[in-house]
């Protein structure tokens, strides 16, 4: 039984992911890595940000031709903290496309490679068994491709397991359809008044 748990764990925590979305768990866990191992670089651009929001909103007080050397100057503060900003951004972006690369690799290792592994391990267990004569002739198609003949096999179990959570998917998107499609039309006749006719 253990194996059966085991395998549909592995297929729903890789249709969470895909449900969640690879790109959504990125951000969240970039960000979550920039602020421990790299606290200094995202202070470092989040204090570069407010200076040159500050600078700006100083260069824009400014007249250019009453003041020009005070304008000249903070202008080209703000050029050269506009310049250290973007190489700034530049070595993290090529951080976090480097740390996507091992985040995408880890996670196809945890879900769709693990599958591989723990199918190719458990190629000839059975799952579970069959009660005889269920699906007659065919019992032999759900051991495919290397079980007893009457069990369910590794493999077949977990594309039962994903069909099972893709149609559960389905059934919850279009029940939460129904219910934004009556919260709106309860909205709606609130908001018309109660002497209006009718179309």
């Amino acid at each position: 039984m253990s194996l059966l748990f085991t395998i549909f764990a592995l297929v729903f925590v890789t249709q969470l992911i895909s449900w969640i979305g690879q790109s959504v768990l990125l951000e969240l866990v970039y960000a979550v890595h920039l602020r421990v191992f790299h606290a200094a670089t995202a202070a470092k651009q989040r204090k570069l940000k407010s200076d040159i929001l500050v600078l700006k909103s100083e260069l824009l007080r400014t007249s250019a031709q009453d003041q020009f050397a005070k304008w000249a100057k903070l202008r080209r503060s703000v050029d050269k903290a506009l310049a250290d900003l973007e190489k700034l951004n530049g070595e993290i972006s090529a951080r976090k496309s480097a740390f996507a690369l091992r985040f995408h690799s880890v996670i196809w290792v945890l879900t769709t490679g693990l599958q591989f592994a723990v199918g190719w391990w458990y190629r000839k267990a059975a799952v579970f068994y069959l009660p005889p004569g269920w699906f007659g002739p065919l019992g032999w198609w759900l051991a495919l491709p290397f079980a007893p003949t009457g069990s369910v096999s590794v493999g077949m179990w977990q594309m039962a397991c994903k069909r099972v959570l893709k149609v559960g998917e389905r059934v919850v998107k279009e029940l939460s359809a129904v219910r934004v499609a009556e919260a709106e039309a309860e909205t709606k006749e609130k908001e018309e008044p109660a002497g209006a006719p009718a179309n």
